[in-house]
């Protein structure tokens, strides 16, 4: 089958379309047929090594052999495992691996798949897991999301930023998106109840006004962060697409600066990072079905031009997702 592949760290120029073999699947995988991918800020930092920190999963000075980019996916179900329970061959699934996607097959675990929403095309299922994960766990878990209250969502037009002001809204949350001029109608569209452009207003000036707070793009320091929540407000930090590059600890920087700080002030601070699990998927299929989450696809690339989806990502400007069709 045909793979993307990289033997050396650098720009995803580095990356090269090869011929690999099929991948065996154990008792408890899944081998899906890939018909869509998405591409993630998480693809090109492993192409990049960026952080310096992910050589230590990848290979020290270069990456180790066998390695195929790409976590989120959508196709269909053509072998299963002896221990596979949930599925059947000619299912069509959506999930995510830790690798692998870039591919014409992959072997997925079954608590990382769920049955793909009738209502989306193959490029949309493919589009959530990563950055919805992300963002439901955000709200969910590390913020403690209640109904009725207000959250501020900062990167409100970018991959899990769409989601998350979807998600917000869902739970019954007051809304606030924070993006650029031209995205301002796209988050109010989303169901935003306000939309603060960043370029006119500073967001954290709102001092005391929301109860969550959700950073993504990590451009501010946690004292200013900290300043529109209340005093019992939460701070949840993603990793943020603009901070920490070409450093050792990257976006995880100011997550460990919000670990070390949270127990010293008032404000609850706390980090997400994407566990992947079936049950999840399940739930997000469900907010799919509804019609209460619906993926924002920028654009799409075929999958021979992976390489330009990963640079045009890159710059963290893309508007909800980019999309790899097959």
């Amino acid at each position: 089958m045909k793979a993307w592949t990289w033997d050396r760290y650098g720009p995803p120029d580095v990356m090269t379309l090869a011929d690999v073999g099929e991948p065996a699947i154990t008792r408890n995988e899944v081998l899906v047929r890939v018909r869509a991918a998405s591409v993630n800020p998480y693809d090109w930092r492993h192409v990049r090594a960026d952080p310096a920190l992910a050589r230590l999963a990848n290979g020290l000075r270069r990456p180790k052999p066998g390695l195929i980019l790409g976590a989120d996916f959508a196709g269909v179900v053509e072998r299963v495992g002896d221990d596979v329970t949930g599925f059947r061959p000619g299912d069509e699934v959506f999930g995510e691996v830790r690798l692998g996607s870039f591919a014409e097959a992959v072997a997925v675990p079954q608590d990382r798949l769920a049955v793909k929403p009738a209502r989306l095309t193959f490029e949309q299922a493919a589009s959530v897991s990563m950055a919805a994960h992300t963002a439901l766990q955000g709200l969910r878990d590390a913020g403690k999301i209640a109904a009725g209250q207000r959250v501020l969502v900062n990167g409100a037009s970018g991959g899990i930023g769409t989601f998350a002001v979807q998600l917000a809204k869902a739970l019954g949350a007051e809304v606030t998106g924070v993006c650029s001029t031209r995205n301002v109608e796209l988050v109010r569209s989303l169901g935003a109840d306000d939309v603060i452009d960043y370029t006119r207003d500073d967001f954290t000036d709102r001092k005391g006004r929301y109860d969550l707070l959700m950073d993504i793009v990590g451009n501010r320091s946690l004292a200013r962060l900290r300043r529109p929540l209340t005093s019992r407000g939460r701070l949840v930090l993603v990793g943020g697409i603009a901070s920490g590059r070409g450093r050792l600890l990257g976006p995880a920087a100011q997550q460990l600066r919000g670990a070390l700080t949270s127990p010293f002030v008032g404000r609850r601070i706390a980090s997400v990072s994407w566990k992947p699990n079936s049950a999840d998927l399940r739930h997000l299929a469900e907010l799919m079905e509804k019609e209460q989450v619906t993926p924002v696809i920028d654009r799409t690339f075929p999958f021979a031009e992976i390489p330009d989806a990963l640079r045009y990502i890159e710059p963290g400007h893309a508007r909800g997702k980019v999309a790899i069709t097959f």
